[in-house]
This record gives structure tokens, C-alpha cells and sequence, in this order.
């Protein structure tokens, strides 16, 4: 009995520093992961300093009009039959003095290829092309009498990926601009987003603009006529992580020279450069991030001078889910992305070949989207359970609640108030109010499920699974302001 007792607290001693060594490192994790946060922050807060002020549209016409070069819009298109029609409209009319628009519909499935028919009198057409990135097979191309800038390309179903390798295939401008057909870009954005490239044309290979989210915001004819807050929850808190993450974690990057991914809701590209890494890759839903790093790769590889760079002026608007099962699939669908070109480029990790971005960008990738999530599930599954069953004492709890929520709560209301000094886009005190308490919401609950979608995201990406899952969306226009184009079958 004697033994048995000795044994008992021995197992009993080493459960406790087993505990103790779990609770070490998930608060050491999070001090680290939030200590890079502040410091991006604090980088962003600097670099929008710098570059404050905003210049007006009738002073950027004057300065970048004659020497922007062309631009090729590229929208992928698939299943979007209710907000196509609007995005277009908006695209056509952006203040650009050279573009065009490559609209793909994907082998969509609703009404897409029929409303867009109606809404600018397609006419079938030819095209030379010189078939350089790969996609799916090509059923027609189409032109619209009164838009000379539209081309509207209608091929079999192949993915995001797909559609726009066809979009740069069939393109003819030097910069190509990648988006989703459901986004709307401010008419500026363009002229905004294109002066890294007029003013480095040498080294400048790609640029990411800032996504924002539309809910909550009244739009008209495809433009933003004034910006709100959403009365959805989730698209609130949606709204506080687009800040945190354009107006902070990307301005960082970017400065850093370690940008490894640009939205593909809006991004810009040399096309040469595009096409030298074969295009975008297929069998990926993180095409964005990837072709990024393909691009860090080549350019490093080869010891060519270039530049990937942000600019935070530009904005493109975009509708986020409201549903959480929607939000859900996703998020998943995100992590596994960046888990597929972690996996695709890990080569590159800690490699000097590679410079910051293997180390920084990677290293930071391995910490926070690799092992993140399971240390994350741990501290907030574990720690708890220890401090009630005695084995950990109180501090351990406090500490790691003190990492997890008031770091959190620090950094999404700093990434509020690089808004509101540097950028001042919300109208008025309430909507700022009612951000900065999503900002503190976010940490409880809504942190934690992502963290669940996260570690989804990672079982989807070591059983292999493709699916992209079904998006549904709202559109921009209500019904009564713009019907939508009749169907055939109507």
C-alpha cells in the first residue's frame, strides 16, 4: 500500500508538470503571436503615416493618366446570375484611361451566361490566343456592341483557377487585375492601385488593394453611395478582421517585403511575370497565395530585383456571409488553401535562398496557420480543465485569458484606430461605437469558432477533399431597383 501511495504521487507530481508544460507553452505561443501583431501594428501605424494624405481623383487623373498602362479587369464567374449584371456596370465605369474586362463565365449552372446575354446584347466573336496557362475548354467568346471594353468568355466548368488562367490567355494588357464577380470596385481604385507600377516599372510585379466589407452599406448603380456598419452580427465582426487584416497585417507585410498573399477579390499582376510562372495553379481553392509565392520563388531564385507590394487606398467592396454555416465553409475552405501552398513550397521555410520571406512569411505561416490551431484548441480546452481540477494553479488561467482576449481586444481596436486618425471612412461616432464593441465581442465566442473552422480546414486538407462548397449570397441590388434579367425559361 505503502508503493502504491509513492506511485500515486508520483503519477500524480508528473501530471502536474506535464500540465504545467502544456499551459507554458500555448501562453508562450500566444505572447509570441500577439507580440508580431503589435509589432505590425505599430509598422502599419508608421507606414500610414508616412503616406497620409489622400489624394483627390481629379489630381490622380492629372498625375497617373498618361503614363498607367492598360489594365485587363479578369472576373471569374460562376453561379453569380443575381449580382453579375451590377458588378459589370460598376467595372465599366471605373475612371481608368486604358482598360478592359474579361468576364468567364465558369460552366455556371444557374442563369449567369443568359442574364448577361440580356443585359449587354452579346454577339458571338474570335480572338487570337496563344493557349500559355492551362484551363478547361472554351465554348465561345462574346463581345457587346455599345461596351468595345467587355469580352465575355463562356467555357466549361474548371475552377476560380481555371477561369482566370483563360481570362489572362485571352487578355492583351500588360497589368491583368484579378477579381470576384462579386465585388465592386470604387471607380478610383484602379488609378490608386496601378502607381507602384507606374512609379517602380522595373521591379514591381504585383499589387494587392484593400477589401472591405459591402454589408451594411447603401449601393447604388454599382457604387457605394454611403458606407454603414452591418446590422448582422457576423458581418460585423467580419468587418473588424478585414480592418485588422488589410489595415494592419498587409500595410506590414508589404513594408516588410514579406507579402505572401493578395486577395483574390483584387490584386494586380504583370502579365509576363503571371504567365512565366505558368499561371495560376490548378487543383488549389488557395490560388491567390500561391501564385504569390510562385512569383517570391521564381524572382528569388533567379536573383532578379522585383517588388510585391500594398497599397491601402485602393478599396474593392465585397459581400461576406451571414450565416454561419456558410462563414464556416469558408474559413475552412482558406486554411486549407494556405496549408495546400505551405505544403506545395515548404522547400522555402527558414531557407536563405528565400530571404524574409522564407523566413518571416513562412516561418510565420508554420506558427500561426500550421500549429496554431492545435495549440489555440489546447489552451482553451486544457487550461481550464486543469484549473478546475486543481492540477494548475489560478495565474496559469489568468495569464492565458490575459494573452487570449486582451491582446486580442488590443490589436482589433488599434486596427480601429488606424482607420478612423489615418482614413476616417466610417460616416459618423455611432458606427465606430458599435465596431469598437464588436472589436471586444470577437473574442469571446467568435475567436474560438474560427479556431474550429481553422482545425476543419485541416482535416479537409490531410483527407484531400476539393470541395469549395455552396456560397450563398444576397447581391447588392434589391429587387425592386434592378429586376434581374429574365431567364429563358421565364
Amino acid at each position: 500500500m505503502i508503493e502504491l501511495g509513492f506511485d500515486l504521487q508520483a503519477a500524480a507530481r508528473g501530471f502536474t508538470v506535464f500540465a504545467q508544460s502544456i499551459a507554458t507553452v500555448v501562453i508562450v505561443a500566444g505572447v509570441a503571436q500577439n507580440a508580431f501583431h503589435i509589432w505590425q501594428l505599430i509598422i502599419a501605424g508608421a507606414e500610414l503615416r508616412r503616406e497620409r494624405g489622400i489624394v483627390e481623383p481629379r489630381m490622380l487623373w492629372r498625375r497617373y493618366a498618361d503614363s498607367a498602362p492598360p489594365i485587363a479587369l479578369l472576373v471569374p464567374a460562376y453561379n453569380e446570375e443575381m449580382t453579375i449584371g451590377e458588378s459589370l456596370r460598376s467595372l465599366l465605369a471605373l475612371q481608368y484611361p486604358s482598360f478592359e474586362v474579361v468576364v468567364v463565365n465558369d460552366g455556371s449552372k444557374d442563369g449567369t451566361m443568359e442574364a448577361l446575354k440580356a443585359a449587354f446584347d452579346l454577339q458571338p466573336t474570335a480572338r487570337s490566343w496563344e493557349p500559355i496557362a492551362p484551363h478547361a475548354p472554351i465554348r465561345g467568346l462574346y463581345v457587346a456592341p455599345n461596351q468595345p471594353r467587355l469580352l465575355v468568355v463562356d467555357k466549361e466548368n474548371g475552377g476560380k483557377a481555371d477561369a482566370l488562367n483563360a481570362a489572362i490567355n485571352l487578355s492583351r494588357a500588360p497589368i491583368v487585375c484579378s477579381m470576384d464577380a462579386d465585388s465592386l470596385l470604387e471607380p478610383d481604385a484602379l488609378l490608386r492601385a496601378v502607381r507602384p507600377f507606374v512609379e517602380d516599372p522595373e521591379r514591381v510585379i504585383a499589387v494587392g488593394g484593400t477589401v472591405r466589407i459591402a454589408n451594411g452599406c447603401e449601393i447604388r448603380h454599382g457604387n457605394i453611395a454611403r458606407i454603414g456598419v452591418p446590422k448582422n452580427l457576423l458581418a460585423l465582426l467580419q468587418t473588424i478582421e478585414y480592418l485588422r487584416a488589410f489595415l494592419m497585417a498587409r500595410i506590414a507585410w508589404s513594408r516588410l517585403q514579406a507579402l505572401t498573399i493578395i486577395s483574390g477579390a483584387f490584386g494586380l499582376f504583370r502579365r509576363s511575370a503571371v504567365l512565366e510562372v505558368g499561371g495560376y495553379s490548378l487543383g488549389t481553392v488557395g490560388e491567390d497565395m500561391e501564385l504569390v509565392v510562385k512569383l517570391h520563388k521564381r524572382f528569388r531564385e533567379q536573383r532578379r530585383p522585383y517588388r510585391i507590394a500594398f497599397v491601402h487606398e485602393p478599396v474593392c467592396w465585397t459581400e461576406c456571409p451571414e450565416d454561419l454555416a456558410v462563414l464556416g465553409r469558408q474559413r475552412a475552405r482558406w486554411h486549407r488553401g494556405t496549408l495546400e501552398c505551405f505544403a506545395k513550397h515548404k522547400d522555402m521555410l527558414f531557407n536563405p535562398r528565400y530571404g524574409r520571406v522564407g523566413f518571416l512569411a513562412f516561418g510565420y505561416v508554420l506558427v500561426v496557420d500550421v500549429l496554431g490551431p492545435f495549440i489555440e484548441l489546447m489552451g482553451w480546452l486544457l487550461i481550464p480543465a486543469f484549473w478546475i481540477t486543481g492540477v494548475l494553479h489560478v495565474d496559469y488561467l489568468l495569464a492565458f485569458l490575459a494573452v487570449s482576449a486582451a491582446y486580442g481586444v488590443v490589436i482589433s481596436v488599434g486596427a480601429l484606430a488606424l482607420e478612423e486618425v489615418e482614413l476616417r471612412r466610417f460616416p459618423n461616432a455611432r458606427s465606430l461605437v458599435v465596431l469598437m464593441l464588436a472589436a471586444v465581442i470577437e473574442n469571446f465566442g467568435y475567436r474560438q469558432i474560427n479556431n474550429v473552422w481553422r482545425i476543419r480546414g485541416t482535416w479537409q486538407f490531410f483527407t484531400k477533399q476539393h470541395s469549395w462548397g455552396t456560397m450563398t449570397r444576397k447581391g447588392f441590388s434589391s429587387p425592386a431597383a434592378n429586376p434581374p434579367a429574365p431567364t429563358p425559361e421565364a
